[in-house]
């Protein structure tokens, strides 16, 4: 697998935020976010490769329960469905973190997909391309067919996301207690100047709120 970084944190997002973790994020990514956090997964994707029984060793020397599989597009990496064997196969939590514009078969305890709206789109020729993907919801209600237990997470920036948040759910038949909307920012103090508007939404329309927890925590930046 092409692999930029393997780390201990806690779990920053969504319903396990928290959780003491092994991250195996991997590189390469088919959407190009104008926001993104790890432009080296992405837009100048690093690292190196590793086979999955290489991988398996680390996380055994890990000592950690749950391991999240991200990213990048981690359901690019072919090696995926028998990574997420082996590691249920040793009675570890397997969280698996996607875009949801993809839909191999694989096994997980919890399909983490962050849908993306149209504040992510790009400037300049990548632009086409990331908006097809994205609008393109057939893998994803596939995903959500195959792994009943998924979370989504919307980054939101305010309340002009809403109507297109609401159209993905309705389409994809997602249940609204599984949705999560999230404030964006790279920074512990960005997320802060949008987190009070993206919890009244939640109020608003019966979503929960997913804090960045470890942008609190670690700040921006690699391992965290």
């Amino acid at each position: 697998m092409f692999v930029a970084e393997l780390f201990i944190s806690l779990q920053g997002e969504g319903s396990l935020a928290g959780t003491p973790s092994f991250f195996i994020r991997t590189s390469g990514c088919n959407l190009r976010c104008r926001w993104c956090d790890t432009p080296y997964t992405s837009w100048r994707p690093e690292g190196w490769r590793l086979p999955v029984g290489e991988l398996v060793r680390r996380v055994a020397e890990a000592g950690q329960r749950h391991v999240v599989i991200t990213g990048g597009e981690p359901l690019l990496q072919r090696e995926l469905p028998q990574l997420c064997q082996r590691l249920k196969e040793l009675g570890h939590h397997v969280t698996v973190e996607t875009a949801g514009t993809l839909a191999p078969d694989f096994q997980c305890d919890l399909l983490s997909v962050s849908p993306k709206t149209g504040n992510s789109d790009p400037q300049g020729s990548w632009g086409p391309r990331h908006q097809r993907l994205r609008r393109d919801l057939r893998p994803l209600a596939l995903l959500l067919r195959r792994h009943p237990n998924y979370q989504l997470k919307f980054v939101v920036q305010g309340e002009r996301d809403l109507p297109e948040v609401l159209q993905v759910i309705e389409a994809v038949g997602a249940d609204r207690e599984r949705v999560f909307l999230m404030p964006e920012g790279k920074t512990a103090q960005e997320v802060s100047h949008v987190a009070a508007e993206v919890a009244r939404l939640c109020l608003l329309f019966g979503f929960r709120y997913s804090p960045r927890l470890h942008l609190d925590l670690f700040g921006p930046g690699r391992g965290v």
